[in-house]
């Protein structure tokens, strides 16, 4: 991210009520303006952690990221550009009623409006541009998704340093600071199962996460080097059974490893394989790539994918 410019994060919060769409949207006070909820980066947050974070001290509900659908550029009184990213994000009812919003200095009010209000009710062209494109997808069919995220274990001590069996290698000091880092990040986008490599490293990697979780770490040999290596890693069924759960999930795996996770995501969806699949599955330690499905239609292919860079 530039230092140039002001980055902030938000999402569209959508849900379903008696069988109709509706669209969060808020009442800002100091600008007297209606607007999606969003707003500035925290020092050490990523974008989706501000995402989850802001959408929850403006409105009271904590929301699980889905698909990205835009991000809006502008110029504040300062001639700085403000970039900000935003997601899709479904209130559930649980969420909705456990909000404890009150209005304040900040929100004087929050409203749950059809689509078509919404694009003649917001104040900004930038906020009606993000609208229309999470409608787009509505008419698509992938209004409910859910998210299958390939992760690369975080940095490892070198071959060279260890002399034990390889599956045995920890991670280095650096490589437990970048699994730390991580976990926010991959907690923001609702996972429900931790899945890993039986190696060292890999479960170390997810540890911080399933901690925050609360969430038990399935290992299995299908996702290790050595049994892949070996030929006997079953890679696509580990794959098709979190697939059929239709539950997010991380997948914690080798670099050999990967780019047979991406195939067979893209074989158990029924999606034409191309270079994006290769970029997504070229990760550095802890870098991960999140693989966005329909919940309803899993079947009909990826809906996107969103590759995040290792974090130091």
């Amino acid at each position: 991210m530039s230092d140039k410019a002001v980055y902030a994060a938000g999402a569209l919060v959508w849900r379903v009520v008696e069988g109709k769409l509706r669209i969060l949207v808020i009442h800002r006070t100091k600008y007297a303006d209606v607007t999606l909820p969003k707003g500035k980066v925290d020092p050490g947050e990523t974008l989706p952690e501000t995402a989850v974070r802001e959408i929850f001290e403006e409105t009271g509900i904590q929301v699980n990221l889905g698909v990205p659908v835009g991000v809006s550029h502008y110029r504040l009184p300062s001639r700085k550009q403000k970039i900000v990213h935003y997601w899709a994000a479904h209130a559930t009812e649980g969420a909705v009623r456990r909000s404890a919003f009150v209005p304040n200095k900040e929100v004087a009010g929050l409203e749950w409006v059809s689509p078509t209000r919404a694009l003649k009710y917001l104040s900004y062209p930038v906020d009606i541009e993000i609208v229309e494109n999470f409608l787009r997808l509505e008419s698509d069919g992938v209004l409910e998704t859910f998210p299958i995220i390939v992760l690369r274990h975080a940095k490892a001590l070198s071959r060279s340093e260890w002399t034990d069996a390889d599956a045995a290698r920890p991670l280095t000091d650096r490589g437990t600071k970048q699994a730390q880092k991580i976990s926010g990040t991959l907690a923001s986008f609702g996972v429900r199962r931790v899945v890993s490599s039986t190696a060292v490293r890999c479960v170390t990697t997810v540890v911080p996460l399933a901690t925050s979780l609360g969430r038990d770490i399935v290992r299995t040999d299908d996702l290790s080097q050595d049994a892949f290596e070996a030929g006997t890693a079953d890679v696509r069924a580990v794959v098709g059974k979190r697939v059929r759960s239709r539950k997010a999930a991380v997948l914690c795996s080798h670099r050999p490893v990967i780019p047979t996770i991406m195939r067979e995501l893209a074989l158990a969806t029924g999606t034409i394989e191309g270079q994006y699949l290769a970029d997504a599955a070229t990760l550095e330690p802890s870098g991960f790539s999140v693989v966005h499905l329909s919940a309803t239609h899993p079947g009909a292919g990826i809906v996107t994918i969103e590759t995040y860079d290792a974090r130091d």
